[in-house]
């Protein structure tokens, strides 16, 4: 049965996550038969139900309970071996060139209302984006989609070798459903139909029901219930994680050993897998102070990457050392010759040096721009995301007892953050980029010019930086078909990303994870990478299918 529950203040969320949510009520040692899982986010209340899985900011997409529901053609693991796994294919065949991909349906899969998927439901998903370009965020370019007998061929203006992942995990939805929608970019499908595990059966703004389907193409299934619940911050969450209410999420724990492995060391477990992502500065290129590359260079050279690894971050994750804002080790072989072994440093002198050549003054200790103005900016991140709030207050500090500028931090909701990033209305935000199995993606998410071409709101390069030499050489790299070609053009990339200084990486970003396995095992691990232990990504019906019951 869909229920629709009313409004719960935001208040409410620990109680409700204490009572009719809780998969597990204190730690126990004991596997409990049939148990549920509760799935925590640290977002706080999300009052507006929206189960569109195209659109970022909708509850099902937030929350990450569209991947139980919305299935993709297959997964690409960003960890491990880099694998890719078929899914709703049972079978996907790339060209040499990667400008074309063949994709063979698998048979006995039906959408959760009993009808058929069939290889029509896959032209139409992948025509539903081309027609309507606010739905392309992975800019796909597809230029063709036909059936070829049982086969879809997918064809694209240029090669997808760098965007495998984002061609494979598009949400397969039913034709016979989405057809008869007008506005895609605005529904807000209060009936979701997918081939998914699992299917939703209530909302309300703290939590998320989703039972599990008894005909699920993939087989059965040991957990025969998740329960989605938004706590109202890190601090809920982790208590929650820590007693044993909340059993998976993704989220940065203060003292993650003693406040959550340490309650329950048997069990509980703590996974930061390491990935060719970078937390980084969007910054605000159409607006002082960050327009001036002078102002760019002098933070980026002032900032304490230690001090944020061992505090912000509290060693979750090596420190970030190179210039090129690569992660290492895991992005040692990627880092052009010209780079090799050049770490960040502190120079504050340098950085004074830099802004004096700008024309850059100081009025007593405060810094003025060289149209006479103080320099002040404002650092935001959403409340209660304890280690960016950290990450951010510490970058405050050091600018303003450094340079003189006047930097501020502000910690809005969540909802007004995610709006304000996708629009522009920021100065400076802390962010992660997506990590691929290339570093692609950390320089296109900072500063290629494509994301721009979605109009007013945008899904990467935030800050808005314009560099038509860095989109051509991203583009190079993406097409290019020689590994010769392709390094030349990366090192271009790095040289840009350096001296430009589009974004400010400030530090690592593994893909955490923490879970518990008193009821369930078979989870990704250090041991065992076919995925990461992030529960709001596209991998995690694969995860719900390897789990079987604790003995």
């Amino acid at each position: 049965m869909r229920l629709k529950s009313t409004f719960i203040g935001i208040g409410m969320v620990a109680a409700l996550a204490l009572t009719g949510c809780s998969a597990n009520t204190g730690n126990t040692s004991q596997p409990e038969s049939g148990a549920a899982l509760t799935i925590a986010k640290p977002d706080g209340a999300i009052p507006t139900e929206s189960n569109n899985p195209w659109v970022g900011d909708s509850s099902a997409n937030k929350l990450g309970y569209k991947n139980v529901i919305f299935e993709p053609l297959a997964m690409v693991n960003a960890v491990g071996e880099n694998e890719t796994t078929p899914w709703l294919a049972e079978k996907v065949v790339w060209n040499d060139d990667y400008t074309q991909l063949t994709v063979t349906p698998r048979t006995g899969v039906t959408w959760n209302d009993g009808e058929d998927f069939t290889a029509d439901d896959i032209v139409f998903s992948f025509n539903l984006i081309r027609n309507t370009p606010a739905l392309d965020t992975g800019n796909l370019q597809l230029t063709d989609i036909v059936k070829d007998g049982e086969n879809v061929v997918l064809t694209f203006a240029e090669s997808k070798f760098v965007k495998q992942a984002q061609v494979l995990h598009i949400p397969m939805v039913p034709e016979h459903i989405w057809a008869d929608i007008a506005d895609p970019t605005t529904e807000t499908n209060p009936n979701p139909v997918g081939t998914g595990p699992y299917t939703l059966e209530s909302f309300s703004s703290q939590s998320v029901t989703m039972t599990a389907r008894d005909d699920y193409w993939g087989g059965d299934l040991a957990v025969p219930t998740l329960y989605y619940v938004s706590y109202n911050d890190n601090t809920a969450l982790t208590t929650a994680l820590a007693n044993g209410d909340a059993d998976w999420a993704q989220a940065f724990i203060p003292n993650v050993q003693s406040a959550f492995v340490d309650k329950d060391s048997e069990h509980n477990v703590f996974w930061a897998a390491n990935v060719l992502a970078p937390d980084v500065l969007f910054l605000n290129h159409q607006q002082k102070p960050f327009n001036n590359v002078a102002f760019r260079q002098a933070v980026n050279i002032v900032l304490d990457r230690a001090a944020h690894t061992e505090i912000a971050r509290e060693k979750a994750g090596p420190e970030l050392s190179s210039v090129t804002g690569m992660p290492t080790p895991v992005g040692d072989k990627y880092i052009a010759p010209e780079y090799e072994g050049e770490e960040f440093s502190i120079d504050v002198d340098g950085a004074r040096a830099i802004l004096e050549d700008a024309g850059y003054t100081w009025a007593k200790d405060a810094l003025i721009d060289p149209d006479g103005e103080p320099v002040s900016f404002t650092l935001e991140v959403p409340q209660g995301w304890n280690d960016y709030v950290t990450g951010i207050s510490l970058i405050a500090d050091q600018v303003t007892k450094t340079l003189g500028a006047d930097a501020k931090v502000n910690t809005p909701d969540a909802d007004t953050w995610w709006a304000n990033k996708r629009s522009g209305n920021f100065d400076a935000i802390m962010h992660w980029t997506d990590s691929g199995t290339t570093p692609y993606d950390l320089y296109s998410d900072s500063m290629d010019g494509r994301w721009l071409l979605t109009g007013e709101n945008v899904d990467f390069n935030y800050g808005r930086y314009e560099n038509p030499r860095a989109t051509e050489l991203l583009n190079t790299y993406a097409t290019a078909a020689t590994d010769e070609e392709r390094t030349a053009a990366l090192d271009e990339i790095q040289t840009i990303f350096v001296e430009d200084v589009p974004v400010i990486p400030v530090g690592t970003h593994p893909v955490l994870g923490e879970y518990n396995t008193r009821n369930y095992v078979g989870w990704p691990s250090e041991d065992d990478q076919y995925a990461t232990a992030d529960p709001v990504q596209v991998t995690v019906p694969l995860i719900l299918t390897k789990l079987t019951p604790a003995k």
